[in-house]
C-alpha cells in the first residue's frame, strides 16, 4: 500500500471544506431570497389586514347608526 503524504491528506481535507463552504453559501443565498420573499408577502398581508380592520370599524359605525335610528323610531 502506498502511503499518502501529509500534504495530500491536507489537500483533500481542504478541498472537502471548500466544497462544503460552497454548498452552504448556495443554501444561504436560497434561504436569504426566500426570507426576502416571505417578508414582502408579510408586508402585503399586514396592509390587507389593516384595510380590513378599517372596513370593520366603518361597518360597526354603520350598524350603530342604524340601531340609533331604529331606537329613535321606536321611542
Amino acid at each position: 500500500m502506498e502511503q499518502r503524504s501529509t500534504i495530500e491528506n491536507l489537500s483533500d481535507k481542504v478541498s472537502l471544506v471548500l466544497q462544503k463552504y460552497d454548498e452552504l453559501k448556495s443554501e444561504n443565498e436560497v434561504l436569504r431570497n426566500e426570507l426576502i420573499t416571505l417578508r414582502s408577502q408579510s408586508g402585503g398581508k399586514d396592509e390587507e389586514l389593516e384595510r380590513l380592520r378599517e372596513e370593520n370599524a366603518m361597518k360597526d359605525l354603520e350598524i350603530e347608526e342604524i340601531v340609533n335610528k331604529i331606537e329613535g323610531i321606536l321611542s
